[in-house]
């Protein structure tokens, strides 16, 4: 779906007139790492209705979902008090004070994201998925009349420390760099959210510093930086302070999943678990092979033996079925004792991935929670779940999708036509293509007609000669092939001549190609966002927040 004043990949951007941002649209079923699912779920609903509460192209959906919401009763004054306090502790900008505010408002409804407390703001897509929740936000508190806030749910529970210990950038040289924190005690075994930051921060900010290009913005992102990531507070504090610096401005609210004062509140969804263990689980996996017999790879695989929860106890243990009991590594209980615990003592359980939107839903009034494109596959599998547990499915929004590239680089795809997919390649064949498309046509003309010709020739020579002597048709195979061979050589030779020609190209190629997909892979999940702030400044968000259209199935080529 291409609207008005964008243009696919090939042709002559437009700009819009009020910003400097400029837009490109590419439909994302032409990346080969776009899920199926993805793509249909823009383009063909239908197919995949049964499994989410509702298309959220249709303003129907919307209002069903609204309407669906407002006859649960949630837990409004409490949770806007939890995440006040949060708030005041890190010293939350007044708007995002405000957002926390408008909560307490029974009508009021939260479009929800979330994600890993990574280092330093964590890749480009968290920055996206954020942007993309204030916009929804926006939008629905004009269409639908309600009070509407955008939550980011910092997941401090998960306990992958090697998922957020790094920040990957680029250096003035546009060589990928990454910079991590030394590991404290129990990375790894404990919540993210547990682990405190040592004085060892201070020189991975010095890492940072001399890996990045210097800017005129790069004094006040590097004190941000050093503002939030402080000695003794934990990844997921310093990570919701810079997302709270960066975006608080901008209405979004940022809540600490691991603040043990929000667990009484989800005690419901634990204590439902636990009373009829792998039930949760029994239906992801039947929506799971319903996807699967539909073509479409299941996200959730859950283990045969396994509930939605874990134990917290100084680190995060899963808790199984073992029999008529529930084993917490080799400890067995009694279900009815873990029931008990669970109303008794809520903070010592964590939701798995299959439970932390029940519980997310139960804390928050959610009308749309803000997917990446491979999130949309498990939460395909959840529709049964939720009904399960009595609680009203949110509709699913693809987040927004990007590429940042400076204006060189656009220039540059733009004037040769180059798609964006065509620079993943680790490798030089499609720069290969590239040149072999700037040859004189008389150049590639002459080479096909003199390949034609030693064939004819070859040929006929091969049809002639057995009438001298049978054996010598082999022979002529044979030289053709080595004629055919040569002629390949010197194609080739051509080529190499073309770069050596031609070098500006050649460079132009690869500054974009470093830029798109460095070493090989998507920007978005590669780089920090840090990267680009650091670029761009602070008005980027600005910049995306008022040029970057919402369409879902697009992924936009942005010139920043």
């Amino acid at each position: 779906m291409v609207h008005d004043g964008e243009r696919e990949y090939g042709s002559v951007p437009t700009e819009s007139s009020a910003s400097p941002l400029t837009r490109v649209p590419v439909d994302i079923r032409r990346f080969p790492w776009i899920r199926p699912l993805a793509g249909a779920y823009v383009h063909e609903f239908a197919s995949l209705e049964g499994f989410f509460a509702g298309n959220p192209a249709k303003p129907d959906a919307w209002r069903a979902v609204l309407t669906r919401g407002h006859e649960l009763t949630r837990p409004h004054k409490e949770i806007a008090g939890i995440i006040e306090a949060q708030q005041l502790r890190r010293g939350a900008p007044p708007a995002a004070l405000a957002a926390a505010e408008r909560l307490r408002d029974p009508r009021a409804v939260a479009v929800v994201t979330g994600q890993q407390a990574g280092l330093f703001g964590g890749p480009l897509f968290t920055l996206l998925k954020s942007l993309t929740a204030l916009k929804l936000a926006e939008r629905v508190s004009a269409e639908l009349q309600v009070p509407a806030v955008a939550i980011f749910w910092v997941d401090a529970e998960d306990h992958d420390w090697e998922e957020v210990r790094g920040c990957p950038v680029l250096t003035g040289d546009l060589e990928l760099r990454t910079v991590q924190l030394p590991a404290p005690p129990g990375a790894g075994e404990r919540p993210v959210g547990t682990l405190e930051i040592d004085a060892g921060v201070a020189r991975t900010i010095d890492e940072l510093a001399a890996a990045l290009a210097p800017t005129e913005f790069t004094p006040e992102l590097l004190d941000s930086l050093r503002r939030a990531y402080t000695p003794g507070v934990s990844m997921a504090e310093a990570f919701a302070r810079l997302l709270e610096s960066m975006l608080g401005p901008r209405g979004l609210i940022v809540f600490d999943a691991c603040d043990p004062a929000a667990k009484p509140l989800a005690a419901g969804v634990f204590v439902r678990e636990l009373e009829s263990p792998g039930q949760s689980l029994a239906l992801a996996a039947a929506a799971g092979a319903e996807l699967a017999a539909r073509g479409h790879e299941p996200q959730i695989e859950p283990a045969p033996d396994g509930t939605g929860l874990f134990w917290l106890d100084g680190g995060r243990v899963p808790i199984r079925r073992r029999g008529d009991g529930l084993a917490v590594g080799d400890t067995l209980h009694k279900p009815a004792a873990l029931v008990a615990e669970a109303r008794r003592r809520p903070e010592r359980f964590s939701p798995n991935v299959l439970l932390r939107p029940l519980v997310q839903d139960t804390l928050f009034p959610t009308v749309c929670y803000v997917a990446g494109p491979s999130e949309l596959a498990y939460w395909a599998q959840l529709q049964g779940v939720y009904q399960h547990f009595g609680l009203p499915m949110p509709l699913i929004y693809p987040r927004q999708t990007a590429t940042l590239l400076d204006s060189a680089s656009s220039r540059f795809m733009a004037r040769y036509e180059l798609p964006i997919e065509d620079l993943q390649r680790h490798d030089e064949a499609a720069l290969n293509r590239l040149l072999e498309s700037q040859l004189p046509p008389t150049v590639e003309a002459s080479l096909e007609q003199a390949t034609e010709a030693v064939r004819a020739r070859m040929n006929a020579l091969i049809e002639a000669v057995p009438a001298i002597d049978p054996t010598l048709a082999g022979a002529a195979r044979t030289t053709l092939g080595r004629m055919e061979h040569d002629l390949r050589t010197l194609h080739g030779k051509i080529i190499h001549a073309a770069k050596r020609r031609d070098e500006t190209l050649r460079r132009q190629f690869i500054r974009a190609q470093a830029l798109a997909f460095p070493d090989g892979h998507q920007q978005e999940r590669s780089l920090g966002s840090i990267f680009f702030v650091n670029r761009y400044g602070p008005a980027l968000y600005e910049r995306i927040l008022a040029d970057l259209p919402l369409d879902m199935g697009q992924h936009w080529v942005v010139t920043a």
